[in-house]
């Protein structure tokens, strides 16, 4: 049996409207936390810019390495002479135009500098360490960036969908208020109060929805991202973060987290950068000693090779030959060169000074790393307890407050309670109802972020 239907208008704009859905569907990209953390790391420009300075400092690693090797330049020159001048080749006076060509190789080794070559090596090693330190606490920030924005994105979703609800509530309430007051049951003032809550829910849900859109954008630029992308969220179950962690020994964490985090990594390497820089710069008080060597020659079209005529008597002038010439006139020299130090208008004498300051300054930089991050882990394991807490008492709050509201509702609907009591109940609800959201995000992301200071991976 064939069917022939007629294709109209409206069964082509619905087709097309399909494969749109399909198409909008399939263009969403599904973004999990990890996922999040992975284009970060691989995208963010700051990290870029750490890891660059990274490779500069290895360059200069490579360079003062390469400083304990001999140089080796060379230097022709070839000039045109007019008038008097002093023939090259014999360095006689003449009175002529000479064309004259020569040139040289020389090599310098440094023999020994105050040992700055060797502690130079030592201290660009340190230096690229602590860059490398720098970088992982880039990344680590981003890292904890990436997870409390990706938290506050799933907190948002949460109020948007709370939002709506309050929203269809409020439609509810408005329309029953409406139908009771067109037969008389209730007064303008309840009906206005109905209408009133309608407009706050309205205003809830385009806060929370603006709040959801600048938290996405947000996380779109720590993934470098371009704003426009469309993008979902893998939403995971956070249940089994609730009262988690609970009872943390802040020492212990603090122990831990002061051989791992990358803050007080990076101060500690560039406190010793800076007491290695002090050697360096006391290399400035030792002699120099140079090996060097160098081999040159010259060439002159004013020199002349002279012979005998066959009398024996009269001289016969001819060119020189041009390579003749540079080998006749080739000479090496090989020798050792000191320069001591005798008085430098005090420039060592300040430059170990300013070193030693600076290493001071660095040590205080390291100490107060330490002190802030051990506030800083006292502070998040009683964030941790904190949030426990809070969580157990906005629930506590949240179920009271429904177990409230549905008395009234069923009071409300037969006319035993007023609007103002019943608006009020649904205030303290919705209230409750966003307070219990933002706890319960709250104590996933306390408890991530003593992860973050343990140097555990971040997952969800």
């Amino acid at each position: 049996m064939k069917l022939n239907l007629p294709i109209t208008k409206v069964t082509i704009a619905c087709f097309i409207l399909i494969l749109t859905a399909n198409f909008a569907v399939k263009a969403q990209e599904v973004i999990t936390l990890q996922k999040a953390i992975d284009l970060t790391l691989e995208r963010n420009l700051t990290i870029k810019q750490a890891q660059f300075s990274e490779a500069i400092s290895e360059e200069n690693l490579k360079q003062s390495k390469y400083n304990q090797l001999p140089n080796l330049t060379a230097g022709p020159q070839a000039s045109f002479n007019f008038g008097r001048n002093i023939d090259p080749s014999t360095n006689q006076f003449i009175n002529q135009r000479i064309f004259a060509l020569s040139g040289n190789v020389s090599s310098q080794l440094t023999l020994f500098q105050g040992g700055q070559l060797r502690n130079q090596i030592i201290e660009n090693k340190l230096l690229l360490g602590a860059d490398r330190s720098n970088t992982a606490k880039v990344k680590n920030d981003l890292i904890l960036n990436v997870v409390t924005q990706y938290l506050q994105i799933l907190t948002n979703q949460d109020l948007v969908t709370a939002a709506q609800q309050q929203i269809d509530i409020a439609k509810i309430t408005l329309d029953r208020a409406q139908k009771n007051f067109d037969v008389g049951n209730q007064t303008q003032a309840d009906l206005s109060q109905a209408k009133a809550s309608q407009s706050t829910a309205d205003l809830n849900y385009t806060t929370a929805e603006n709040q959801l859109e600048l938290s996405i954008l947000t996380l779109k630029q720590y993934m470098e991202m371009p704003p426009a992308t469309n993008i979902t969220f893998e939403k995971p179950d956070i249940s089994k973060f609730k009262n988690m962690q609970a009872l943390l020994d802040p020492e212990a964490v603090l122990k831990t987290a002061l051989a791992v985090n990358p803050d007080v990594m990076l101060a500690d390497a560039r406190q010793k950068a800076a007491e290695q820089d002090i050697k360096v710069a006391r290399g400035n008080y030792f002699p120099t000693i140079v090996l060097f060597g160098q081999a040159g020659s010259n060439y002159s079209d004013a020199r002349k090779n002279v012979t005998l005529a066959p009398n024996g008597i009269d001289p016969i002038y001819s060119n020189y030959p041009f390579f003749r010439q540079l080998s006749d006139n080739f000479n090496q020299s090989v020798g050792l060169s000191l320069q001591i130090p005798i008085f430098n208008r005090f420039s060592a004498r300040t430059s170990v000074r300013k070193a030693k300051i600076t290493n001071e300054n660095a040590i205080v930089a390291s100490q107060l790393a330490k002190n802030n991050l051990s506030k800083i882990i006292y502070q998040a394991v009683w964030d941790v307890k904190a949030a426990n807490k809070k969580y157990q008492s906005t629930l506590q709050t949240y179920n009271a407050n429904k177990d409230a509201f549905n008395v009234i509702q069923q009071r409300y609907n037969v006319g035993l309670v007023n609007s103002l009591d019943y608006n009020t109940s649904l205030t303290n609800l919705n209230k409750s109802q966003f307070d219990l959201i933002n706890a319960q995000y709250e104590v996933v992301f306390r408890n991530k972020v003593i992860d973050y200071y343990l140097g555990n991976p971040i997952t969800l």
